[in-house]
């Protein structure tokens, strides 16, 4: 293939030997040769209108090359430029053309995917003014005497007299006020508000704000933080929970402002965004958008073309954040580095913390990974130099670590899964004013409905798994495929009324405490109640605001939250992850752990921890408890590093799933046989072998699993496996993908 022109902006009808390379979304590996009619002014990083197969597609111009491989004859010609300017610049283009590759994803539909969903169509890629809400001249005289009886009505009327001209965008208000909406409406209809379109000027920036004052640990590597400043490099930030990672990320995230670049910041869940997104905004002003699919399409736009063109200059997003294209990018934050929500488990298979890196070393800029609990890979990389290890193993503020123990629930009577000991803590605890955090990482009301006289299972009928009872929605609800049906009455097997819930979930665990510790404050934190917009952070205010409170919730507790009243974390039960088919699972039962722990004692009293298990002498709860995550990271590493399992070598799961389990296996083990033939030196086969889950959401599942010592060998096989899968027959029948690095085996 001929090599793409160097030195050239735009093309011409001038220039009749060039050719437009475009990515097109489809499941194809290859970008797509067509010609450049006369008169067509046409640039990198361009929508075009081309004609593909018997339809007519948007694509994104690649690379403009000499010539094609292909005969003339088959070259099409663009049928339409549908942009001025450059979507993506060349660098944003060979980021993601670099990512398909290192992920065997087809590259068109990483390219397209890059784009904000209205631009995938042929839609005009013009900024439009941001909408708004201002106050209107009767509006300015109520907020200067507000009603004393509305006082959501109050708020809304002096934040937006707080403003600039009194107005502000949808997008700011929604996140300083996320429960608005009603009274926004009500304001509306009293003419106090009006809608509004705001121009699209450049954020002000905040940079005069002195923060908390530093300790020693956070001030050295702040230091060797802004040192690195200017050019590529790693470093990992390994502090304890409590430590104040984000008052480092905020003091240096204005000195990279301060420079007049702009700043990326990665979080693991949708849940950390706003409180995080308030203290940013707080700290550099409103140069700090959101992006993450909380926020409807156009808001996601508008931040997009807004970072883009350099009008805001600090993102604080999800995992997709990874491909927004920023302006002046110096320096990419990726928080909680650990969490696997960093991986796309499905369509894109990526990891937008490994992205990271390579986004930051494109940018010429340094890229800081914080947590408390460091993933094995990212361990293994500062041991061997390739990022710099800054540690923080001290709490800000003074504040002690919690102290842990165990609880030995072997023979001991459960209450709703709750241990007597621990049921006495919690009384002790909510008497003194404090406030306790129980953990349960099951959410529903159980995780099971059984027939008491026949044995019959609410096992899900799409999937190798049990349907968990959700008796506030009255379904039962699979958790793998989503799939719904009331909760009977009566058996469906034998027609009895002897149905009963088998153990514990959030839901079952809120209604027995609700009951047990009446008239204090009770508020649950998992999925399903915070599904509505805002109840996140209308829940998390309600626990601020009260003394002594109990908080129920799933893994969504240790995600990064500051509970300053919170002295006793209960974990109901810690034996989940102790025996698992896949070799990741210990490691993150020990994060989730540690990180649940450190919501205790975070404020000027001392925490406590109780995790009841039945496996008191299991030697990872044993070095948790008695010598902290780094021990078991090292105890961890070293089981790696003799196994050979990642990070000590490199691994890519093929993935086949057919409406039958025989065409799946006939295509993967025909499959397998193709690749052993063409040979894979240095490069280990596993299986083929039925998913350990093998039946989801009707349809049957096999696995193959590569692994290799040598990351170029194992992805020179990869390469081949398109075209070795499209010789077999089989792959007709079957839908196949491949999973680089992946992080489950399921």
């Amino acid at each position: 293939m001929r090599l793409p022109r160097a030195g050239f902006d735009w093309y011409s009808a001038a220039m009749t030997d060039c050719i437009a390379r475009v990515a097109v979304a489809a499941p194809l590996h290859s970008l797509f040769d067509y010609s450049i009619p006369a008169g067509m002014r046409l640039g990198v990083g361009v929508r075009v209108r081309v004609s593909f197969g018997r339809t007519r597609v948007i694509g994104l111009v690649v690379a403009v090359a000499d010539g094609s491989d292909c005969a003339a004859s088959r070259i099409k010609p663009v049928e339409a430029v549908l942009d001025d300017e450059p979507l993506l610049g060349q660098s944003d283009l060979d980021f993601l053309t670099w990512a398909a590759g290192y992920y065997h994803h087809p590259v068109g539909e990483v390219v397209m995917a890059a784009l904000p969903l209205r631009l995938r169509k042929a839609e005009s890629a013009a900024l439009p003014g941001e909408a708004g809400w201002m106050l209107s001249s009767a509006g300015a005289l109520q907020a200067a005497a507000p009603p004393i009886r509305a006082p959501r009505q109050a708020e809304v009327l002096r934040w937006l007299e707080s403003r600039p001209g009194g107005a502000a965008s949808q997008v700011h208000l929604r996140s300083a006020l996320p429960e608005s909406a009603a009274t926004l409406r009500t304001l509306h209809k009293r003419g106090w508000v009006m809608q509004t379109l705001l121009d699209a000027r450049p954020d002000p920036l905040l940079l005069d704000s002195p923060g908390l004052v530093l300790n020693e640990e956070q001030s050295a590597v702040l230091t060797a933080l802004r040192d690195a400043v200017g050019g590529f490099s790693v470093a990992l930030i390994d502090g304890v929970t409590g430590s104040g990672k984000t008052e480092v990320y905020l003091q240096l995230a204005a000195e990279v402002l301060r420079q007049g670049r702009s700043v990326l910041v990665l979080v693991p869940e949708i849940s950390l965004t706003p409180q995080l997104f308030e203290r940013f905004q707080q700290r550099l002003g409103e140069t700090v958008r959101m992006m993450h699919s909380g926020l409807s399409e156009a808001e996601r736009e508008h931040t997009w073309h807004r970072l883009h063109r350099g009008l805001s200059r600090v993102l604080l997003g999800t995992r997709s954040s990874i491909f927004t294209p920023v302006a002046d990018l110096g320096l990419v934050l990726v928080d909680e580095e650990h969490d696997p929500s960093f991986k796309q488990t499905d369509g894109f298979r990526y990891s937008a913390r490994d992205l990271a890196i390579v986004r930051g070393q494109r940018a010429g800029c340094p890229v800081v990974l914080g947590s408390a609990t460091p993933s094995l890979e990212s361990l293994r990389n500062a041991a061997t130099g390739r990022y710099r290890h800054l540690r923080l193993d001290s709490r800000a503020g003074g504040a002690l670590s919690p102290h842990v123990d165990l609880l030995d629930i072997r023979d001991q009577p459960l209450q709703c899964g709750m241990s007597q000991p621990l049921l006495d803590r919690v009384a002790a605890v909510l008497a003194a004013g404090e406030q306790v955090m129980l953990f349960l990482n099951r959410r529903g009301f159980a995780p099971v409905l059984s027939c008491f006289s026949c044995g019959w299972l609410s096992d899900c009928p799409r999937c190798d798994a049990r349907q968990t009872v959700h008796r506030g929605h009255g379904l039962l609800w699979c958790h793998h495929c989503g799939a719904q049906r009331r909760v009977p009455k009566a058996c469906p097997a034998c027609g009895a009324h002897d149905l009963h819930p088998l153990g514990q979930g959030t839901e079952q665990l809120e209604e027995f405490l609700a009951e047990r510790f009446a008239g204090y404050p009770l508020i649950r934190l998992d999925r399903d109640a915070v599904a509505r917009k805002g109840a996140l952070q209308a829940q998390l205010e309600r626990l601020h605001a009260a003394e002594a409170a109990i908080l129920v919730g799933t893994q969504m507790l240790a995600k990064g939250h500051h509970f300053p009243r919170v002295t006793l974390v209960g974990v109901l039960d810690a034996d989940g992850g102790l025996y698992s088919a896949d070799f990741r699972a210990t490691e993150r039962m020990a994060q989730l752990l540690v990180q649940v722990a450190g919501r205790a004692g975070r404020g000027d009293r001392p925490g406590r921890v109780l995790i009841q298990t039945r496996y008191p002498g299991h030697p990872l709860l044993q070095t948790l408890v008695r010598r902290g995550y780094r021990a078991f990271a090292d105890a961890a590493l070293d089981e790696r590093r003799s196994a050979r399992l990642p990070p000590f070598s490199h691994q890519a799961l093929l993935r086949a799933d057919a409406t039958r389990l025989e065409a799946a296996q006939v295509f993967v083990e025909r499959l397998a046989g193709a690749v052993r033939e063409v040979g894979g030196s240095g490069v280990e086969l596993w299986g083929p072998v039925p998913a350990p889950m093998t039946r989801r959401a009707g349809r049957h599942r096999v696995h193959l699993l590569f692994q290799s010592t040598q990351r170029d060998a194992l992805h020179g096989l990869l390469r081949r496996l398109p075209g070795l899968a499209g010789e077999l027959p089989e792959s007709k029948r079957v839908r196949w993908s491949l999973d680089v690095d992946p992080v489950d085996l399921f």
